[in-house]
């Protein structure tokens, strides 16, 4: 006799969860965040008829930042002048989430390396390589870790 309890507990079958949607993430200094994101990342940042609706004055007051990946996720910037982590130091987590992790071709890793260096961004942990591939974490303006990675070459 089987005895799990989520056989008979709804739940959503795999699948059902297509992909990340959007990550939206509160800042502290707008224009940081946003060279971050959009000029030393090299996101695609919306503006005019690219912007969701819903977030039209929002963007348009200078309070919501929106970005797009290449693969269509969304990373929403809130401005929160008001925001600091509970511990000056960004090695200490202040946050459920642990960080956000773009995908990069293996050839183009020591690429990302060399423009986090060019522009001093502190290199936190890394690079690293696991079976799974390598990785580079750092930290974006407002003290979130951030990870670019690719699977082995």
């Amino acid at each position: 006799m089987v005895s799990d309890s989520s056989i008979t507990k709804p739940c959503l079958a795999p699948g059902i969860l297509r992909r990340v949607h959007h990550i939206a993430l509160n800042v502290k200094d707008m224009d940081a965040s946003r060279k971050f994101y959009g000029v030393i990342l090299g996101l695609k940042e919306l503006k005019g008829k690219e912007v969701p609706e819903t977030l039209i004055e929002l963007v348009a007051s200078g309070k919501v930042a929106n970005f797009i990946t290449p693969d269509g996720t969304i990373i929403d910037l809130f401005w929160k002048p008001e925001l600091s982590p509970p511990d000056p130091d960004p090695n200490v987590e202040f946050t459920r989430a642990a960080h956000l992790a773009f995908d990069i071709a293996p050839e183009m890793f020591d690429r990302a390396l060399y423009v986090l260096n060019f522009h001093e961004i502190e290199i936190a942990l890394g690079p690293v390589t696991r079976p799974t591939g390598k990785g580079v974490y750092f930290y974006d303006p407002d003290g979130f870790l951030v990870e670019i990675r690719c699977d082995p070459a």
